[in-house]
């Protein structure tokens, strides 16, 4: 019994493997990508105590003001304020700080929205293309003919033939999405199913809807996470294209394409019009992807291993 708790305590004690969410908070590109999409998510969420004015009053008296300039604002009970236009006013007065800071609601509505419709949907069709043999071939040949048109293209037709809106940018954006993540999820589907434990679940006579929510399902949750991620980022980068050409929201909603679409006549000689609100577009997109690819290090087992 001495011999062999001798050979015990010089065994090493093997450490425990981090979880996929302590790996996720060390690492660089999800703690950066996160707590910039974070402080975005708040502005939007304080607009109406970060924003100094109605993002839509116009004020003739106050147009093309330069950053810091004062400028003098009627409010709404009559009385002629002065204030500061920390990011300048636009051709029709209207102070760009507070279109910026509204706009981001706008912007980050319809990016998560996308991201959950086509999500939801690119999932209930992938399962179903990748479990049932004779369902795949009619399912993809329409997913592959919705990828064979441009996106934007896509998204164009489709909000010219709605009453321009935020649901209508919404829909049209999210349509071309769903075939990228049908596929993604079909491709996972084809591999979980030929595994032993699926097989034998199959030959012991268990349900297909209790198949696929216990033994599927959850194989998809990581891949959709990221691909959750890179959808919400191009979701608001089409939205901004949309709404630069004319075609996305109402002009009188600020979002970050309409503002830079009303300043792009008077760039070259007030170029705050365009900057701040595309300094605010960049930055999010940019945050976005880098938590995508964090998250990507850190979900997939085989990335993992180099975190």
């Amino acid at each position: 019994m001495a011999e062999l708790t001798t050979i015990e305590s010089t065994v090493p004690a093997t450490a425990s493997r981090p979880t996929a969410s302590t790996r996720a908070l060390r690492h660089p590109g999800v703690v950066a990508g996160g707590f910039v999409i974070l402080a975005v998510v708040l502005i939007g969420l304080l607009a109406p105590w970060l924003g100094t004015i109605d993002p839509t009053a116009i004020n003739p008296a106050a147009r093309n003001r330069l950053p810091g300039m004062e400028i003098s604002m009627r409010t709404d009970t009559g009385e002629r304020v002065r204030m500061v236009a920390r990011f300048g006013t636009d051709s029709l007065g209207r102070d760009i700080y507070s279109r910026v800071v509204y706009g981001a609601r706008v912007s980050l509505l319809i990016g998560i929205a996308v991201a959950v419709i086509s999500i939801v949907a690119g999932l209930f069709v992938g399962l179903l293309a990748g479990f049932f043999r004779w369902l795949d071939a009619v399912l993809m040949r329409i997913m592959d003919g919705l990828m064979a048109i441009p996106a934007i293209l896509l998204a164009i037709a489709m909000v010219s033939l709605f009453r321009a809106g935020v649901l209508a940018v919404i829909a049209a954006i999210a349509v071309p999405e769903i075939p990228r993540v049908v596929r993604l999820v079909r491709s996972i589907v084809l591999g979980v199913r030929e595994e032993p434990y699926v097989e034998a679940a199959v030959t012991l006579g268990t349900p297909t809807a209790k198949l696929l929510w216990r033994h599927v399902l959850p194989n998809t949750i990581a891949p959709l996470i990221v691909q959750g991620t890179f959808t919400c980022a191009s979701a608001i980068l089409v939205e901004a294209i949309l709404s630069f050409l004319g075609i996305g929201v109402p002009p009188e909603v600020p979002t970050w394409g309409n503002i830079m679409a009303e300043g792009r006549q008077v760039f070259s000689i007030y170029p705050h019009n365009i900057i701040y609100p595309g300094v605010m577009l960049a930055a999010t997109i940019l945050a976005v992807n880098v938590l995508g690819d964090g998250l990507r290090d850190t979900l997939d087992p085989k990335m993992a291993k180099r975190v």
